[in-house]
């Protein structure tokens, strides 16, 4: 269950990444056709930010993205930069629905908190396994290799 989940978390920050560049290239463009300025902020400047955040905010969904894929294609937990990097997804994927909510509707909410659950169940799925206090790599180092003849590693069989 755990593969479709990050494959499907993957294909879904990839279309929104593509959501995000075009909204901001929209915002950027009519800033820059209006003429509109901010507290006597030069319009553009407004629209190369507004061009720039766009960028920004598409490149980090496509590597979140990409870790997310990876994940789910390689079925491994992603490293610690990769964990990172989707766990500040998801707290900006909370942060922005709550604004959403207000700014946007009910529906924008839904989707960022579909994404966030997404997310979550993703880095869920890939979380660390503790058996005994140990992760996964301690408890195959402590339990003992089976030989072909089915008796445990190091251990003599008894003479009948």
């Amino acid at each position: 269950m755990r593969r479709p989940v990050a494959i499907v978390t993957g294909l879904v920050l990839f279309g929104e990444a593509v959501g995000i560049v075009l909204i901001n290239a929209v915002l950027a463009t009519i800033a820059e056709n209006q003429n509109m300025s901010l507290a006597g902020l030069d319009p553009d400047a407004m629209s190369a930010g507004t061009w720039v955040m766009g960028g920004l905010s598409g490149l980090l969904l496509v590597l979140c993205g990409l870790i997310a894929l990876l994940a789910g294609a390689r079925d491994r937990a992603p490293a610690r930069f990769g964990r990172i990097a989707l766990i500040g997804c998801a707290v900006v994927h909370g942060v922005l629905g709550a604004v959403t909510v207000g700014l946007v509707g009910w529906g924008a909410f839904a989707f960022m908190m579909l994404v966030l659950a997404l997310l979550v169940l993703t880095l869920l799925a890939y979380g660390p396994r503790a058996k005994d206090g140990l992760d996964d790599e301690a408890a195959l180092a402590a339990t003992p290799r089976q030989t072909p003849a089915g008796a445990a590693a190091g251990v003599r069989p008894t003479a009948p």
